[in-house]
């Protein structure tokens, strides 16, 4: 397929800048792929479509402050710097985009805070991509303190507002235990403990897997052949009590349940010869886009997302192309929100 049919108007104003005041109170669109039919809910309602022996696959990954503004050395210049990954523990190595970039040289100290923390830029690696290296000989628990009390909650650039100091409770999922995301798996922020409690009474397992959210997630197609687009590659981990209890289901004929993309790319990154899930660890470049096979999942919990964006096309691939794009349509009309914070989609 061709990125310009994953194009779509969508009104500005059906983006969230905030989410639900309460994470359940979120709208839900239940879309049936048997029926090609769509019913309105609120997402609590969840537990009405989940029965016993069903499972239900959320990512653990935590979000970390990743947004860092300092001064370069001299000039005093305003810099932001966007935290990607740690390449090196020991030598506090650290994968970053500066901005503006066009300031930034290999050579170039950078101040945080009040001289708190010191950067050095190593090496460039993309057009705003560096490598820098933290000139902390400090311990590492307090060297993280610093960075977490320094960074700012990483909210997308579509987010047109300030960062405010409630983001960084509702920037991240009830399920959040790993650190190392740099944007939140959002399916999983509708979850309140309530509903996590009701759907394990119902006798629904919920079961984690660790896939670290990167800014690939939000990086343009810039390319109208999909084939030719290039995913980020994200860390991420299926636990083996994870792929037993997946398997048990298969195997039982129960419900698997995607929560969000994130855990979508993982199952899918992690299948064995027989169509079963393998435990596994490492990093997946995973595109998936319409048409696409899926052999995990059966359903998906996902967000309304941008037009063009790689995570509307896994939607497309496991509602079908036709279906979601109309029930797209449907969305906008009845103004349900967009994006991160906005409301939730079931697929079954």
């Amino acid at each position: 397929m061709k990125l310009s049919e994953f194009k779509f108007d969508l009104p500005q104003n059906l983006i969230a800048n905030y989410p639900a005041e309460n994470r359940d109170d979120a709208r839900l669109m239940i879309v049936n792929r048997k029926t090609k039919t769509y019913e309105h809910r609120i997402f609590k309602d969840i537990i009405e479509y989940f029965d016993e022996g069903d499972v239900m696959v959320v990512n653990n990954t935590k979000v970390f402050p990743a947004r860092l503004y300092g001064n370069k050395e001299k000039t005093g210049a305003k810099i932001e710097v966007f935290l990607l990954r740690e390449l090196n523990k020991e030598a506090h190595l650290w994968d970053v985009l500066v901005d503006p970039a066009r300031k930034i040289r290999v050579g170039n100290k950078l101040y945080f805070g009040d001289g708190d923390l010191v950067a050095e830029v190593i090496d460039n690696t993309t057009s705003r991509g560096r490598t820098i290296r933290f000139l902390y000989d400090g311990p590492d628990a307090e060297f993280y303190q610093i960075v977490d009390s320094l960074g700012e909650t990483p909210l997308p650039k579509n987010i047109k507002r300030k960062v405010e100091n409630e983001d960084r409770e509702r920037y991240q999922t009830i399920f959040a235990e790993h650190k190392g995301a740099v944007a939140a798996p959002t399916a999983g922020l509708h979850f309140t403990r309530q509903v996590v409690k009701r759907l394990e009474i119902r006798g629904v397992s919920i079961v984690p897997i660790t896939l670290h959210v990167g800014l690939g997630t939000f990086r343009p197609v810039d390319v109208e052949d999909l084939t030719k687009h290039k995913m980020d590659s994200e860390n991420f981990i299926v636990p083996e009590p994870t792929a037993n209890r997946v398997n048990e289901a298969l195997d039982g004929k129960k419900r698997v349940c995607a929560v969000g993309t994130t855990s979508m790319r993982a199952l899918e990154s992690s299948v064995s010869a027989n169509n079963r899930l393998k435990p596994n660890q490492g990093w997946t470049d995973r595109f998936i886009f319409p048409p696409y096979e899926f052999r995990i999942p059966s359903a998906l919990i996902t967000n309304f997302h941008l037009p063009e964006s790689t995570l509307y096309m896994m939607a497309c691939a496991f509602g079908g192309f036709e279906l979601v794009r109309e029930a797209y349509q449907v969305a906008m009309r009845e103004k349900y929100r967009f994006f991160t914070y906005g409301d939730a989609m079931l697929i079954l």
